[in-house]
This record gives structure tokens, sequence and C-alpha cells, in this order.
């Protein structure tokens, strides 16, 4: 089995790249499922890993997870307390705007309990159009196909928020089988070699539970997306895997002396 890619890794915290498809941990959604994120990465490590924020079984990208449940704990009241900076990149149908906030209630869906037992709640995802491309290609009923490359920006954590926030928007994520449109999910699986969800967590910044130092995580695109990206014309817009710690800055006052 193909070893997790380790982005960054200390003795209280370690960061890797999910794959999509992969799902978090054991779920009763998700029964007769063998392979599992949590699983796999404790015996990569030989050591218990602790998640701390989810990922769906469809995104890809970086997620982090504590080596003992004292930093768990802290690291959860971090990403609770929305004081971590969650960064997504989507490849979603339509020409998008250049910068909007998707401000729309949603249902807190567990997948269990009926829609109708849950009440909306308070939901925001800030979103910028970093590209878009047009198609000489007849999809819908269209003569043209136009596709947008978003950045996506979560400012809360409901269940499926941007998929959930650009579809309402009208310009759902290609490869989304719930909140999408089955025609662009069809031709980007067969034509352009995509059958996955088009979403992926690229950028993940938060305060170290320990030291306070600030972590700012980047996240490459698996080869599904790498390859689209450059049949695209974006892959100037790729992420490369990489780790900054950015100073902490002084205060003026601080300065002066």
């Amino acid at each position: 089995m193909t070893p997790l890619n380790i982005l960054y890794q200390d003795e209280y915290l370690v960061a890797v790249h999910k794959p999509s498809g992969l799902l978090v941990h054991r779920s009763a959604l998700a029964r007769g499922e063998t392979e599992f994120l949590l699983q796999r990465l404790r015996d990569q490590l030989g050591q218990r890993v602790y998640p701390v924020h989810r990922l769906d079984r469809p995104t890809s990208g970086v997620m982090v997870l504590a080596l003992s449940s004292e930093v768990a704990a802290r690291l959860s009241d971090s990403f609770g307390e929305r004081q971590v900076d969650k960064r997504y990149l989507a490849v979603v149908r339509g020409v998008a705007p250049a910068e909007a906030r998707l401000d729309y209630p949603l249902r807190e869906e567990d997948g269990i309990r009926p829609k109708a037992d849950m009440l909306a709640m308070p939901s925001m995802t800030d979103i910028r159009c970093v590209d878009s491309v047009e198609l000489p290609v007849q999809v819908d009923r269209y003569p043209k196909a136009r596709y947008s490359l978003v950045e996506a920006k979560p400012l809360t954590g409901r269940r499926h928020q941007i998929r959930r926030h650009l579809s309402r928007r009208g310009y759902p994520v290609i490869g989304d089988a719930k909140h999408g449109k089955s025609v662009h999910n069809r031709f980007f699986a067969e034509q352009l070699g995509a059958p996955r969800l088009l979403l992926a967590a690229s950028y993940l910044a938060f305060d170290h539970p320990l030291d306070n130092k600030r972590l700012e995580l980047s996240c490459a695109l698996d080869d599904t997306m790498t390859a689209l990206f450059h049949h695209l014309g974006w892959a100037g817009h790729l992420p490369l895997d990489s780790v900054r710690t950015p100073p902490i800055a002084t205060p003026p006052a601080l300065q002066a002396l």
C-alpha cells in the first residue's frame, strides 16, 4: 500500500495529504468499508493518531491530526472557535464572480436524523474566482461550456458547506453527485479523465497548540486534478507542498525600543 504523503510532523501533531475517496474513520454510514485514514496513518507512524477536524470522503487535501488526546483537545478548540484559516480549490460549472460572500443558512445535516428535525444554521463562505475557461464543446444546452477555478474559504463549518453553497449560487462543483449536475460530471469523467469530486483542501493555517507558532501548510493536488489543470491551462495555479512558520509580528511599541 502506498504510504500517505506526510506534509509536516513533530512530536505533537502530523499533517497529511488525504487522498480523495478515503474515509477518515469508521462510520455507521459506511458499513463494509475496510480502509480508513486513521488506521493507515497509525500503521505508517507506529503510533495512535487523533482527528481534530474532518474532510468529506471525496475531498482530498491537507488534514491535521494530533498525536495525543491532550493536543487533540487543544486543536479541536482552535478549529471549533474558527481560529483556523482553511482554503479550498474547486472546479465549478459556469463563470464564477470575481469575489463573493455566500451567506446562506444551512441545515446541520448529520446523515441520520430527518432534515425536518434540524434547524438551519448561519453559514458563510467567501469565494474568489482564480481563473476560468470556455471549451468549444456542447455539454448541456449551450454550444460552449464554461468552467471556473474557485478558491473557497469557509467561515463556518457546516456539513458539505462549500459544495452546498456553490451549488445554491449556481456554480456546482464538478463531480458532486448530490449537489451538482450529472451531464457535466459525466463529461469530466469520460472526456477529461477526472471522475472524482474536484474539491481539494489546498491550504491550512493555525497556531501550534504548544508554542503558538503559526503553521501554514500548503498541499499539492493529486495526479487527477494536476493533469486536469494542465489540460485547462491552469498549471500556473497549482499549489505545492510547503510548510511556513511566519515570524510573529512585533508590536510597534516594542519595535521602537
